[in-house]
């Protein structure tokens, strides 16, 4: 099927003139796969309700509905998934190939081997020098190809084949192979592997074998729905003849990781290693003669610039000196009114920020009781904290799963908790703690008064921590904030040393919430520092990780929401935006939630 029976499709379904049943059938027989089908249907249907690219998808209820995802039986091929991100994204032939791209970042990488990094800048410049056996879709989330053109489950859920492109090649003209497949997955999960995803993909992966040159299969321990996130898109493949001579401990100081020697920092991406300065800068350049022709760059370079203070960041980009600029979200609209001509993009992501109380009765007895944490958050104004706190650059939480989740279904909630005071009281009174003279809840003797750890450096939870503060007061509760440094909050919350911690998170967009919520999840095992524990969580949890139909695995997810969400678990307030600015010079500057750079080897610069 070519390009332009693709865009007369989805014309069609634009204009209401193909429903479901009449696109699919159509497709069919014009020789589109299942798997592209349904990504062309569900893209047109999110565009329908939303201008917004990212915005939440609405799922087809079959197995194979997704068509990049574990869910499929075959995933869709390269050529369909480029395909389908066209029908979304009207990408601009480049007028002028050639010229220079500069990012502002607040902090520096800290590697440049795939395998060990564990940083957002590392994760940014490694993943655009090395590929995985997929990548992450811009139209969803999910996994998308990546070296491998497609891939295939087996009946029982157990395997999954990839076939990986057999034209790729490494930056320095060596085929890239099953091998080095193998070798990578082995690497990361070697005895002394540095890799910080070792753990989890042991956890889910029991085998990975050679099947030809061009083809490997990984077996998972059981059937999880999450099998390929949580493997395949978490190992970066690296070249075997370039690391095979160093045992992996000692991988950290290799100079292919620190850049100190340039040939050994070898990968398969459109972008090719040229030079890091610590602290000041990190550039990457254009790959000519890249493998893939959907993503070979139009720019020559890409260079991320140290600046930490976001004032630097905005002075350099309103001074032409940098082209992409996170923007803080009380400088959204002075930027906008300095540079009407400047593309101001704000997204949802799958950020958060909550309150976590613990729960072990031996360390205090404070929110032991369902009723008392529904209480906290019965006496917050979530929505006063996005418009004033966030100034909009957030969204009120309902329930656990961000706007980008699979899972994301406000409608089906069991407890909304607005904004009520009284509410609060009555829980409060009715769980036995009573306002004591100093206007201070008490109970058996004890105040309900505790210290809240924050990180100190971060002007929005400084911003925030008064009006929580204020908001308890009222309804008898007293919080004393505690701003430390962030490793020792961290410290604190892993040992369980604390009464309440502020901080944020990231979910995924697959819906999974267990690393924070299951009883055995308590650190080191998952990040539940709550010492929350739920039965029936845990057995929904463990359900839905094995549900390979996809409409019934999101019921399951959304009923374990409500176990977490009915019983408050933590205090999830807002899920952020996120808000990027791009020079006037930028086309196909286009980033989401999904995938924020996944632009960078389309972008072009007018001008040069």
């Amino acid at each position: 099927m070519d390009r332009a029976q693709i865009d007369d499709f989805v014309t069609e379904l634009r204009d209401g003139r193909l429903d479901r049943r009449q696109f699919l059938a159509r497709a069919g027989v014009a020789g589109l796969s299942a798997g592209a089908a349904a990504a062309i249907w569900r893209t047109v249907a999110a565009t329908a309700q939303s201008a917004s690219p990212v915005a939440s998808l609405s799922p087809v209820a079959s197995p194979s509905a997704s068509p990049v995802t574990g869910y499929a039986q075959r995933s869709m091929d390269r050529a369909e998934f480029w395909a389908a991100v066209r029908a979304q994204y009207p990408l601009e032939t480049p007028g002028q190939p050639g010229g220079f791209v500069i990012a502002g970042e607040s902090t520096d990488l800290a590697v440049l081997n795939p395998i060990l990094a564990d940083d957002y800048l590392s994760g940014l410049v490694t993943g655009f020098m090395f590929d995985y056996l997929v990548t992450i879709s811009p139209l969803d989330g999910f996994p998308a190809p990546g070296l491998a053109d497609y891939w295939e489950r087996s009946d029982d859920g157990l395997t999954y084949t990839f076939h990986l492109n057999p034209t790729a090649t490494w930056h320095d003209g060596q085929p890239v192979t099953a091998d080095d497949v193998v070798f990578s997955f082995e690497s990361t999960l070697a005895a002394d592997s540095l890799s910080p995803r070792k753990f989890t993909v042991e956890t889910y992966l029991a085998a990975i074998r050679k099947v030809d040159d061009h083809t490997v299969a990984l077996e998972g321990r059981d059937r999880y729905a999450t099998l390929i996130e949580n493997t395949a898109l978490l190992v970066a493949i690296i070249p075997r003849h370039i690391w095979e001579s160093v045992p992996p401990v000692e991988w950290g100081a290799d100079p292919g990781t620190t850049g100190q020697d340039p040939r050994r920092v070898i990968g398969s991406g459109p972008f090719t290693f040229r030079e890091w300065v610590i602290n000041d800068h990190v550039t990457i350049a254009r790959r000519a003669d890249h493998w893939d022709a959907n993503v070979t760059p139009a720019i020559d370079e890409f260079t991320v610039r140290v600046l930490p203070e976001s004032s630097a960041a905005n002075q350099a980009f309103q001074a032409g000196e940098i082209d992409i600029v996170n923007v803080e979200p009380s400088q959204v609209d002075p930027l906008r009114q300095s540079m009407p001509d400047a593309f101001v993009t704000s997204y949802d992501t799958t950020n958060f920020i909550y309150y976590l109380q613990q729960q072990d009765p031996e360390r205090t007895p404070l929110f032991v009781d369902i009723p008392v944490r529904q209480a906290m958050l019965y006496a917050l104004d979530r929505q006063l904290i996005v418009e004033r706190v966030y100034l909009g650059a957030a969204v009120q939480a309902m329930g656990t799963q961000p706007v980008l989740s699979v899972a994301y279904r406000p409608d089906q909630i069991n407890t909304i908790y607005t904004y009520d005071p009284a509410r609060a009281a009555e829980l409060l009174n009715a769980a036995g703690w009573i306002v004591g003279s100093d206007g201070i809840r008490a109970k058996n003797g004890v105040r309900f008064s505790f210290e809240c750890l924050f990180a100190e450096g971060f002007a929005t939870l400084t911003q925030l921590l008064p009006y929580l503060q204020q908001a308890w007061r009222e309804v008898g509760i007293e919080m004393m904030p505690a701003a430390v440094p962030f490793g020792a909050m961290l410290d604190a919350i892993d040992t369980g040393n604390y009464a309440m911690s502020l901080l944020g998170f990231s979910w995924t967009v697959d819906g999974s919430q267990g690393d924070m919520y299951r009883c055995d999840a308590v650190p080191p095992n998952g990040f539940n520092n709550m010492n929350y524990c739920s039965p029936r969580f845990d057995e929904l949890d463990t359900a839905q990780a094995k549900e390979l139909d996809e409409a019934r695995r999101i019921e399951l997810l959304v009923d374990a929401s409500n176990v977490i969400n009915d019983e408050a678990a933590n205090g999830i307030l807002v899920f952020n935006k996120q808000t990027i600015a791009g020079q006037a010079s930028l086309h196909n500057f286009l980033p989401n939630g999904f995938s924020p750079h996944w632009w960078l080897p389309f972008v072009w610069v007018e001008g040069g």
